[in-house]
């Protein structure tokens, strides 16, 4: 599984404002349940018990946040980058400014480990990481993130 097909250009986002961590997760509910045409509450009530798991703060600035969500019938993915990094209680200790935000249907079986594990190698990558921290535009993030080529 590669990211372009998690996601398109829409749920790309440049420069995402948030203070901390659930002020981060609820707008990337908000922002995805307009996409979904569900309710963000949901969404963002998810994210939040599955953060509560554990911190999907996987290090070196990156974190991967999921959630089973009833009612959706695809994965969905969504890319933020941070215009300042936020403190996520990561497994370093280190804050996050790279988040790849991913949802997955409540029947998905096995495949959202894959989907999950493709995410992670990605942006643990660092030369990948870095490419994403200078890009200068939401279009050259855009096509990081969205194209087949570089999401391999």
């Amino acid at each position: 599984m590669d990211l372009a097909d998690l996601i398109d250009p829409s749920r790309v986002v440049f420069a995402a404002r948030a203070t901390n961590k659930e002020q981060l997760l609820r707008d990337l509910a908000g922002r995805a349940a307009a996409q979904l045409n569900l309710d963000a509450q949901v969404i963002s009530d998810a994210l939040l018990a599955r953060e509560d798991l554990g911190s999907t703060g996987l290090g070196e600035g990156f974190a991967l946040p999921h959630a089973r969500i009833p009612g959706l019938d695809r994965f969905f993915g969504m890319f933020a980058r941070l215009n300042r990094p936020i403190h996520f209680e990561s497994i370093d200790g280190k804050p996050v400014d790279l988040v790849f935000l991913l949802l997955i249907p409540a029947t998905a079986g096995g495949e959202h480990l894959a989907a999950l594990a493709a995410v992670s190698r990605h942006l643990r990558d660092r030369e990948f990481a870095a490419s994403l921290r200078k890009a200068a535009s939401s279009a050259a993030l855009c096509g990081l993130i969205c194209d087949p080529q570089h999401s391999r």
